[in-house]
């Protein structure tokens, strides 16, 4: 890789303006997916999992409501997917065909590594460790991205297939997932905002992963190694177009394979079950100007005080309606609405009162309700 390698006066002015090749196009469009789609997942999948706090609320109503949110982090989720499957080929291809070294797989040097970046920053070390292509931190952060990544698809299949999943496991195993997948999520988030951003954005801003190179100075410090090599001409060489080639005609068949199962079982992930329950707010099941199928006329006042005490409205409401100690305190007895305002108002649920749907009380009880409000 001599053309990582611009050509300068040996001064020391020079040489900190120097740039390195970092990253290709493939590696700088692969982590802006993953930009992409990991802050989208954080901010439509955090109010789901806080639903109950003010702010996930209003998050929520920002983003469209509970079923545009679920829909938006579903679509993110399989191009996340979706991108896994085309890393782990690319990384295959990186291995067997043009045979790189996995310098991405912990081992024992990144622990004397690690003991000699704390006895720098101690300063029980003079000089500040020599550290590879990929250091011990962005390995920590690599395989937290894989470990994390493979957490978030098992427990998502399970939240988003559960008749799936209990038909193998106990039925708790779908809270517990979605536990899980609730507290990697907010690691995830917070690991990124605190080590991530600190060390990439804050302490120094490194734009390799937008433009490809890395300075001089950051070189020397964070891949010293690496630059020395450089310097040196010591390079990966690739294979032989031949090898490449000869390779190629085992790899090809192989990846082909192995990516269509795995895109197939992508599909089958997102649409193997429906199971989602579509939220119908309340307030639009009725609406003023509906014409009702039952009139008042039908109602029956017996059958009302039934209702009345079946869906416990005494409690706001006082016992024989005329008002109750209960957080609304609203007299309904021998109510001056009519008919039709009085089923909207409570499908709608006016003030702090709650909204009854359909499924909670029909517009026949209704009528019943009426006839013993009415009679009060």
């Amino acid at each position: 890789m001599a053309e990582n390698v611009q050509s300068h006066p040996a001064t020391p002015v020079a040489e900190a303006q120097e740039s390195y090749k970092r990253f290709g196009p493939g590696q700088r469009f692969e982590h802006i997916v993953l930009l992409v789609t990991f802050s989208g997942l954080a901010l439509t999948g955090l109010p789901q999992s806080f639903a109950e706090h003010e702010w996930a609320k209003v998050m929520i109503d920002v983003m469209g409501g509970i079923e545009s949110i679920r829909i938006i982090h579903r679509i993110l989720a399989t191009i996340l997917m979706a991108e896994a499957i085309y890393h782990g080929g690319l990384l295959t291809y990186k291995l067997f065909v043009l045979g790189r070294r996995a310098t991405m797989i912990p081992g024992l040097r990144d622990i004397r590594d690690v003991l000699q970046w704390i006895a720098f920053n101690l300063g029980l070390r003079r000089e500040h460790p020599h550290l590879p292509r990929y250091n011990f931190g962005e390995k920590v952060e690599y395989l937290a991205v894989v470990w994390g990544t493979v957490i978030m698809v098992i427990t998502g299949f399970m939240m988003w297939n559960p008749i799936a999943t209990t038909n193998f496991l106990p039925g708790s195993a779908v809270p517990a997932a979605r536990v899980a997948h609730s507290a990697e999520a907010l690691l995830a988030v917070l690991s990124i905002v605190t080590w991530h951003m600190w060390n990439v954005h804050i302490r120094r801003f490194n734009r390799s992963m937008f433009t490809g190179r890395l300075p001089h100075d950051a070189m020397e410090e964070e891949h010293a190694e690496e630059l020395d090599q450089i310097l040196a001409g010591q390079i990966d060489e690739d294979p032989s177009p031949q090898t490449i080639a000869k390779r190629n005609m085992y790899f090809f068949p192989y990846a082909f394979i192995v990516g269509t199962l795995l895109v197939l079982g992508l599909l089958f992930f997102v649409t193997f079950e429906q199971t989602a329950i579509t939220t119908v707010d309340p307030a639009v099941v009725v609406q003023t100007d509906q014409t009702l199928e039952v009139s008042a006329d039908e109602g029956n006042a017996e059958t009302g005080a039934a209702v009345w005490a079946s869906l416990n409205c005494s409690e706001c409401h006082g016992d024989n309606a005329q008002g109750g100690e209960g957080r609304l305190n609203v007299a309904l007895a021998n109510t001056a609405l009519s008919f039709e305002d009085f089923v909207a108002a409570v499908r709608r649920g006016p003030a702090d009162m709650k909204a009854y749907s359909v499924l909670d009380v029909s517009d026949l009880d209704l009528a019943h309700l009426y006839a013993w409000l009415q009679s009060q």
